[in-house]
């Protein structure tokens, strides 16, 4: 079993260089770099670790995700999470309390078992680097939204809170700017389907996801569900003040489709994107892109 723990997550600020200070034969490691990371996870490979905790957020998540495939090439170790980070949306998912730390995770972790996710992985076409392998997409007004989420953690609200908070600026902009604000002009896409179809079209937000429960129990894909998800939003949105409420609460109805919020369910997509993306939390460039659902990885969750 091996601990891997991000000094720079939210609650890891103080974490000294020798991380944690737990009990029994863990490997232990708190690489500062992607550089430093790859060779920890090469170290993990070498020795057969065949557990993984991570300790931070969702961000280090994907990295882990994103570089461990080549480390591992017969499948990954099993994956614990121990929600260290400013959002950690995959911990809610997996229901793992926000205020479990990595001494209660190890305490408990024999009593655990194992559930499956798929993460979206996504490549940019003819690029030699590892795919970036994570949960939650977003284009357009996600990006801005993500944006405006740093300046609510710098205010000290994190989790729920600061996805509310981000949620209500998000609208407020969107609401109340000029008819050509940078809110409401979207961003134009191309998004290829496969059955071959080709969609040009300027897009709100266009937001994917292979999680099954988001934080605050928001569900703008609709029902609770595995798989990858995806939901468009054409620009500018309409009717804002009742689509939004309903769009949120799952709601399923024909109207929504009608008024330009669409979803379905996919299993890949080609998209197009001068402007850039969010994964996980990060902002990364456009381009031309494959997206999928990977295959399934096996997350402890308590039993």
């Amino acid at each position: 079993m091996a601990l891997l723990s991000n000094g720079r997550a939210h609650r890891n600020r103080h974490l000294s260089a020798s991380g944690h200070d737990v009990a029994g034969d863990i490997w232990q490691a708190a690489p500062n770099t992607r550089a430093e990371l790859d060779r920890t996870l090469a170290s993990f490979a070498k020795e057969r670790v065949d557990t993984i905790v991570i300790d931070g957020g969702d961000g280090t998540v994907r990295d882990v995700l994103s570089l461990a495939p080549r480390h591992f090439p017969s499948g990954l170790p099993r994956i614990a999470v121990v929600p260290s980070g400013k959002t950690n949306a995959l911990a809610i998912d997996l229901g793992i309390a926000a205020h479990w730390t990595a001494r209660d995770v190890l305490a408990s972790l024999d009593r655990w078992t194992a559930v499956s996710r798929s993460p979206l992985e996504i490549r940019y076409d003819g690029a030699e680097t590892p795919r970036l392998r994570g949960f939650l997409f977003g284009t357009g007004a996600f990006v801005r939204a993500t944006n405006l989420a740093q300046s609510v953690h710098r205010a000290g609200a994190f989790n729920g809170l600061a996805v509310g908070l981000s949620l209500a600026g998000a609208l407020a902009q969107t609401l109340f700017g000029r008819p050509g604000n940078v809110w409401r002009q979207g961003d134009a896409v191309t998004l290829e389907l496969p059955d071959g179809r080709a969609i040009n079209r300027t897009f709100y937000t266009l937001l994917g996801s292979t999680l099954e429960r988001l934080p605050l129990g928001l569900k703008p894909f609709g029902a609770e569900r595995s798989g990858l998800k995806l939901l468009g939003v054409d620009a500018p949105p309409r009717n804002l003040l009742l689509s939004v409420p309903a769009l949120l609460s799952g709601s399923e109805r024909e109207w929504l489709s009608d008024a330009g919020y669409k979803r379905v369910d996919i299993d890949s997509f080609r998209l197009r994107i001068d402007s850039g993306f969010i994964l996980d939390g990060e902002a990364f460039p456009g381009g031309d892109l494959a997206i999928n659902r990977g295959a399934p990885i096996d997350f402890l969750v308590p039993a």
